[in-house]
């Protein structure tokens, strides 16, 4: 039985680029309206035009049974909220996760903002603190990537740096890291093998080398790990009701170092911190 190799070669590495930016642009058109009074649909089609204006389509599209270019979270929602009529408010916190698909190649990114104009600082700062850890938490599987033997090691290295951080100093408890959900091989499909644990896990997995390109998006709550699908057959919410954050990026890893691919400066800024400095595909 023939089964497509997960590593992909120098020119498909290249044709991933565009893709990756153009996820990248729908992202940063859409966070600066993330304000109250907003609905998610607002945010979904303004996600959508930029995709199409640069020519491309949205892959969460091209999911089966879903019509939305991006899924909106909110608060206790982790991931998969569908974007419709609900208004955002002052302190929500709100994941936004995108993709876009050109000329057959994949990009898969997602975000989280804190809705501004929030009257209850502690809750903002929870909120804000909660993001922090989970982009955090990210970007240091983006950087074991550039040093990784195997799979596992992006891994260790983000629940490391979740376990690093301690009890939550403005909640008072700790950090749960979604077990369900894991983040994903991507190129000429949205979500390909293998799938990349945001734990430690006793297999090693995958060989880590060049031709690799992962969508790396560990997903943290302000509680328990418990989670459940809403009646809307999509939507993950946690079981207790603490609020969650999810943050993604697609990252290439080729003969000359890792590149993440929905970066425009290719995660220069994200990795300084751990003092790797992302290669641009040749």
């Amino acid at each position: 039985m023939f089964r497509r190799s997960i590593y992909k070669t120098p020119a498909q590495l290249r044709s991933m680029v565009e893709p990756g930016l153009i996820t990248a642009a729908a992202l940063d058109a859409v966070r600066p309206l993330i304000r109250p009074g907003v609905t998610t649909l607002e945010l979904d089609a303004e996600a959508n035009r930029v995709i199409l204006e640069r020519g491309a389509e949205s892959n969460f599209q091209l999911v089966r049974g879903y019509r939305h270019t991006t899924c909106i979270s909110v608060n206790e929602e982790v991931v998969h909220g569908i974007p419709g009529e609900r208004v955002l408010e002052a302190g929500d916190i709100v994941s936004i996760d995108c993709g876009a698909q050109y000329q057959g190649w994949n990009g898969d990114s997602a975000i989280t903002v804190v809705v501004p104009g929030a009257e209850r600082p502690e809750l903002v700062a929870r909120r804000e603190e909660l993001s922090r850890v989970t982009e955090g938490s990210m970007w240091a599987g983006i950087a074991a990537m550039a040093t990784a033997t195997h799979l596992g090691d992006l891994g260790a290295a983000i629940q490391g740096y979740i376990e690093a951080q301690g009890v939550s100093s403005v909640s008072g408890r700790t950090y749960g890291i979604l077990r369900e959900y894991v983040g994903h091989g991507i190129g000429r499909k949205m979500h390909e093998a293998p799938s990349v644990f945001n734990y430690r896990t006793p297999d090693p997995g995958a060989e880590v080398k060049p031709g690799l390109v992962l969508a790396i998006e560990p997903m943290v709550t302000a509680g328990g790990e418990e989670t459940f699908v809403e009646e809307d057959d999509w939507t993950v919410s946690t079981a207790d009701g603490s609020d969650g954050s999810h943050w993604e990026h697609s990252v290439a890893l080729h003969a000359d170092g890792i590149w993440v691919l929905t970066a425009p400066d290719g995660g220069a800024a994200g990795l300084a911190p751990f003092g790797v400095t992302p290669a641009p595909i040749a």
